[in-house]
């Protein structure tokens, strides 16, 4: 990635409703030359995808907590991962190191929901030993903006 596409990205992620014609000024470019870079982008998957930020507690998701969870050892974890996918509560799942083999990411309307949801839909996945819940009190930081690293030599 170029200065330029380094650029475009970082007004993007601050702005994805920019118009291109505010990204050419950006970019130092034609509109023209800024929609291809734009376009070129979404094909090598730099940008993954359009989205609008919504505010939690207006969708009607408030509650935010993180769930680690522990699989038995030999088990697959194929299943597991798929279920996870499919479920809209979970934001993320990462696979973490030390005694815990996942991370997920929740946002749900209240707590009876969370008791509900790890319950139901991971403790009861095969393989899952044990799980340990954390809620978030507050968010003073939450973003999807990521930090750009610098330009490369192309």
């Amino acid at each position: 990635m170029d200065e330029i596409d380094r650029n475009l990205v970082i007004a993007l992620q601050e702005n994805g409703a920019a118009g291109l014609a505010e990204l050419s000024k950006v970019a130092g470019l034609s509109v023209s030359a800024t929609a291809e870079r734009v376009k070129r982008l979404e094909e090598r998957g730099v940008i993954r995808g359009w989205r609008i930020d919504l505010d939690p507690a207006s969708a009607g998701c408030p509650l935010l907590a993180f769930v680690f969870v522990a699989m038995r050892p030999g088990r697959d974890d194929a299943a597991f991962l798929k279920a996870m996918k499919r479920q809209e509560a979970v934001l993320e799942c990462h696979t973490v190191t030390g005694p815990w083999c996942y991370l997920l990411k929740l946002r749900l309307a209240d707590i009876p929901a969370l008791e509900a949801f790890v319950s139901e839909e991971v403790r009861t996945q095969p393989g899952v030993e044990r799980t340990e819940t954390i809620l978030a009190i507050a968010s003073p930081k939450e973003t999807a903006i990521l930090p750009v690293a610098e330009a490369s030599e192309e």
